[in-house]
This record gives C-alpha cells, sequence and structure tokens, in this order.
C-alpha cells in the first residue's frame, strides 16, 4: 500500500517538475522581455523627427507622387504588418 501511495506521489512530482515548471519559466521569460526590456529597447530606437527631416528635404515633385499613390499610408501598413508578425511569433506555442 505504501509502494503504491510512493509511486503516485512521485508520477505528480515529475509531471509537476517536467512540465508546469518549465512552462512556468518559459512564460515568465517571455513576461520579463516584454514588460522590462522593450520599452529599453524602443527608448533606443529613432524619433519621429528623423522621418519628418528626410520627407522635408524631399523635392516637392517627388513627395507629390509619393502622396499621390499613397506610399506614405502603404509603408506604416507594412511596418505594422510586420511588427505584429513579429510579436505573433514570440508567443509560445503560436509561433
Amino acid at each position: 500500500m505504501f509502494g503504491i501511495l510512493v509511486s503516485a506521489l512521485y508520477t505528480v512530482l515529475g509531471f509537476v517538475a517536467r512540465s508546469v515548471l518549465v512552462k512556468f519559466v518559459l512564460f515568465f521569460a517571455v513576461w520579463f522581455v516584454a514588460v522590462e526590456f522593450l520599452p529599453v529597447l524602443v527608448s533606443h530606437l529613432p524619433g519621429s523627427s528623423v522621418l519628418l527631416g528626410a520627407w522635408a528635404s524631399m523635392p516637392p515633385g517627388v513627395a507629390y507622387l509619393l502622396n499621390l499613390f499613397q506610399v506614405p499610408t502603404g509603408l506604416s501598413m507594412a511596418l505594422a504588418a510586420l511588427v505584429t508578425r513579429f510579436s505573433i511569433r514570440r508567443i509560445p506555442l503560436i509561433g
């Protein structure tokens, strides 16, 4: 009788150690990166003043054609799609 209880206890402890503990560490690491590392990374990215300066230095004819073909809207949509795809691929069990 005592052997059955010890075997059941070892089985439960093995399950907790192998799956639950590993998933907890993995999800904690993902949470920690999202909460602590991303703000540091965002602070090192260039601001919008760089893009505005580049847009202002363009000749008027080029700026007119880019606006005519909606290039700024397309670039912002493409960038948002790339960031979303990158974020989704970092989610465990999905990407």
